[in-house]
């Protein structure tokens, strides 16, 4: 894989995140490909602003000359995601659903959690234009991804997460309701009502993305308007655990679901009964099957959506095949009883396994027309500007098809999305949806990074939902404007639509990477093709923020606390003490973060592989740096490991528990720095411990100038190894731990340290990834918390009771408990007990993440999908 671009964006355009993902790049695969643009680097701005900007930041102009880009990125951290809950090896599935039902029957703690997120998020808060902020790009207020979307036409919307479940409103869009808390996996993969009203949900997000989680099935609602999902109301039986499910299609009395398991149909009479396997290109490679254990087992199966003819329901056509490309990849349809790949008569769309990979469908209501889009593999590969075959239009699934629109085209069509290197369709193989207008066949949505429209079939297309509005000339950093004299525009990034009726007027719902929004199906436009009626409908009461860290500092302006978070794909945001609003004073994907306790507008925010920036203003700025450079209250203070691409996407940050001026940051490098929230750059940074060549931190904490680092490399399955290397901040004393393979310390990722404040020898050590007992792999163990007496050099087992599920952090509260994250919320052991108990009753959510507030009273929890909790560590136990 080649080097990653680490730009600084104005607008993010990575879709990248954090956990349980089990969807790497297999070994050997071609990455995904596409070159990033990013805030210092927009051929469209003005010459004067470009070169403001990059005066700003060395490392934006050291790295112009990388030949690496940013769909590469997403594949790499997608990587690095999945190897901290696989290695060393391959997770049989059910493990999630065994991890949930066991944290469920732990005894609980007392108190329960708050949301403090729960309040509207502005990306264009007027306050935070500063040189790294993305405020005035025109998206509003945003809210974690949206995997998938449905509508009826009274006015009920539902919206379905990429980690936080399913959502309603009763009102066209906006106050919201969870409806799927109690199911043991809140990854939406498929939402789609059928004739008779009933809402289904396939549960696993099926974007292969960072952050996609399996699921546990498929889940039938009858009520869906007043009603929520249950275990109960599973349909089948296990079939589809530790799935992904891409898409729903009803026909012939049978719902289908395009899994990462193959093609699988239901009855819809009812929910009992076993799943029938419709198809499965490889069933070697499914569990159960002679190879089920082989590292490419994961993507030998991959389908992603069926086309079935209204008027023949026994007419059939799947599509199915992984994005970066495999021998099975194409379209099948039954011949003689048997499925047979399509290798003629399709017209325009491809057949050839090289140029068919993410496929959509969608159908006319009257069954006249049907569309579909395709990404191509080989495009993706070898076509730095996009990896889109087409969109393409025909009077039957079975074709023949004709292409109604390519990259250059819909680049050409208002589109912000036009320079060389990232255009339209350059993510295909992770945005995607497709829909037409039920009263007009040839009127048609289709979603890739922006939202196009075509009234004509595909004869011409608006970019009614363009990336972002920096590159317009419409376009102004003036804090009085959203976005400058520019309409409103979506988030980037799109994955779900669906058309709907409000007060007998149709809308059009799209779910993208910020949220729900929505306009009217027969909207107005501009003179440039764009929306003049974008709304979101992220109105605090859906809180699907999928944070990566926290950091909690005293608000001096306003007393209390002010809390901030690196989000993915949102930037990092700040909630002060008075706020009514949520800000963001950073762009793109925010990683770890740092706050100063003393003053919670010092913060450092990480973006990804250790691009840190520093504000001691909370990045408050008017925008007025575009014409005076010197008034930027952000600035770039990068450890070198981040201009040689030697860290892990999301790279370990940490403060000294004893000095919040020491701190600490690991890649191939430990490096540290004593200048606290004053750096102003990433020279000032010292390494004081080579990890070795291969090697990268995945934990780092510190207490009293005494250091731990954890790391691992190689950090997949192909000869795994991981390590723990202790020493101090001068630069003294520093020595590998060793960590023998079948040792006290399992051979996994080694995720998080918990250090004493008492006493920096009595450490904690979390450790991600499942035992032996679901991972195929040397060294697997049991075991997830560890504790050393010793100064790391000898670990014990302190699990006890604790299920076996991947842990993320740690923390020891002030009266001498252990509070731990896990990917299904959070455990903790009082002092002087062995055993664990559950805290609070957080629905199935990853929190990989916790901060003490600084009076260490509150206990602050980092969600990836249901945003920021507190509680009080007293009621812990």
């Amino acid at each position: 894989m080649s080097a990653p671009t680490r730009k600084r964006r104005w607008l993010t355009i990575c879709a990248l995140t954090a956990t349980a993902a089990l969807v790497a790049t297999p070994a050997g695969a071609r990455p995904d490909r596409g070159k990033p643009f990013g805030s210092r680097a927009l051929a469209q701005l003005a010459a004067q602003r470009t070169q403001l900007a990059e005066s700003m930041s060395p490392k934006a102009k050291a790295e112009d000359g990388d030949d690496g880009n940013e769909a590469d990125e997403i594949a790499e951290g997608a990587q690095q995601y999945a190897e901290a809950r696989t290695s060393p090896g391959i997770v049989a599935p059910g493990a999630y659903g065994a991890a949930w039902t066991g944290l469920r029957n732990l005894p609980r703690t007392g108190g329960n959690w708050r949301n403090v997120t729960d309040l509207p998020y502005d990306s264009d808060d007027p306050r935070y234009r500063d040189v790294d902020s993305n405020s005035s790009g025109g998206s509003g207020n945003v809210t974690g991804r949206m995997a998938a979307i449905a509508a009826d036409d009274d006015g009920y919307v539902y919206a379905g997460s990429a980690g936080g479940g399913v959502w309603r409103s009763r009102r066209g869009g906006g106050h919201w309701t969870p409806i799927s808390d109690t199911l043991p996996s809140q990854s939406t993969g498929a939402l789609a009502l059928d004739g008779s009203g009933r809402l289904w949900l396939g549960t696993g997000e099926a974007t292969t993305n960072a952050d996609a989680y399996l699921g546990s099935g498929v889940y039938v609602l009858s009520d869906p308007r007043h009603g929520a999902f249950s275990s109960r109301s599973r349909v089948g039986g296990d079939e589809l655990e530790s799935t992904t499910v891409h898409e729903l299609r009803f026909g012939g009395g049978k719902v289908w679901a395009a899994t990462s398991a193959g093609v699988w149909s239901h009855s819809t009479k009812t929910p009992k009964g076993a799943w029938k396997l419709e198809y499965a290109p490889h069933p070697d490679y499914l569990p159960g099957g002679a190879k089920a254990n082989d590292d490419s087992a994961a993507y030998k199966n991959i389908a992603n959506d069926i086309a079935i003819d209204p008027k023949d329901p026994s007419k059939v056509v799947l599509a199915v095949g992984w994005r970066s490309g495999d021998d099975y990849n194409g379209f099948y349809t039954k011949v003689h009883g048997a499925w047979t790949r399509i290798t003629d008569g399709f017209g325009d769309l491809p057949t050839d396994a090289d140029d068919v990979g993410n496929v959509t469908f969608a159908r006319s209501a009257d069954g006249s027309r049907y569309y579909a889009i395709d990404q191509s593999p080989e495009l993706t590969a070898s076509n730095p500007d996009s990896g889109l075959e087409g969109v393409y239009s025909a009077a039957s699934p079975f074709g023949p098809w004709t292409k109604i629109a390519d990259y250059k085209q819909l680049a050409a069509d208002g589109s912000a999305l036009t320079t060389a290197g990232y255009m339209p369709g350059v993510q295909a193989w992770y945005n995607q949806f497709l829909t037409v207008d039920p009263s007009d066949p040839k009127h048609v949505y289709a979603g890739l990074e922006e939202v196009y429209e075509t009234k004509d079939g595909g004869g011409t297309w608006s970019t009614v939902g363009p990336y972002w509005n920096f590159t317009f000339p419409c376009w102004s950093i003036d804090p009085a404007k959203q976005t400058g004299d520019c309409n409103r525009t979506t988030h980037s990034d799109q994955h779900g639509v669906a058309i709907g009726r409000y007060h007998g007027k149709s809308f059009v719902y799209v779910g993208n990477d910020g949220g729900v929004y929505k306009r009217p199906v027969n909207g107005s436009q501009d003179a440039s093709g764009h929306a003049t009626d974008w709304a979101s409908l992220n109105d605090g009461t859906i809180d699907t923020l999928q944070y990566y860290s926290v950091g909690v500092g005293k608000d001096l302006d306003h007393g209390g606390f002010s809390v901030t978070g690196g989000l993915q794909d949102n930037g990092q945001s700040v909630l002060r003490s008075n706020d009514k609003v949520m800000g963001s004073n950073f762009g793109g994907d925010g990683g770890d973060t740092l706050t100063d306790p003393a003053d919670g507008c010092d913060i450092a925010e990480e973006y990804v592989y250790l691009a840190v920036q520093v504000t001691q203003n909370c990045a408050v700025n008017d925008g007025s740096w575009v014409a005076d450079p010197s008034k930027a209250t952000s600035y770039n203070v990068a450890p070198a490991d981040n201009a040689t691409s030697e860290a892990r996407f999301i790279a370990p940050l940490a403060a000294d528990l004893k000095s919040s001026s020491t701190w600490i940051a690991g890649g191939r490098h430990v490096w540290v720095q004593t200048h606290g929230y004053a750096i102003r750059s990433g020279a000032e940074w010292k390494s004081v411990y080579d990890l070795g060549a291969g090697r990268t931190a995945t934990a780092v904490a510190a207490s009293g100038g005494k250091v731990y680092a954890a790391w691992c490399g190689p950090c997949n399955n192909q000869g795994f190894a991981r390590g723990i290397s202790v020493g101090n901040a001068d630069g003294t004393g520093w020595h590998d731990v060793t960590l023998p393979v079948g040792g006290a310390v399992p051979n996994r990722y080694l995720s998080g340290f918990a250090v004493d404040p008492k006493n920096a020898d009595h450490v904690f050590l979390a450790v991600n990834g499942f035992s032996r007992h679901w991972t195929e792999g040397p060294g697997a163990g049991v075991g997830h918390v560890f504790e050393s007496i010793d100064g790391g050099t000898t670990w014990k087992d302190i699990s006890a009771n604790l299920p076996d599920v991947p842990t993320d952090s740690a923390i020891v509260t002030p009266n001498g408990g252990l509070a731990v994250a896990t990917d299904l919320g959070v455990v903790y052991r009082a002092p002087g007990r062995t055993k664990w108990q559950r805290v609070g009753s957080l629905p199935a959510v990853a929190v990989l993440q916790l901060k003490l507030s600084p009076d260490g009273k509150t206990l602050y929890a980092a969600t990836h999908g249901r945003g920021i909790y507190t509680i009080r560590v007293r009621d812990c136990g």
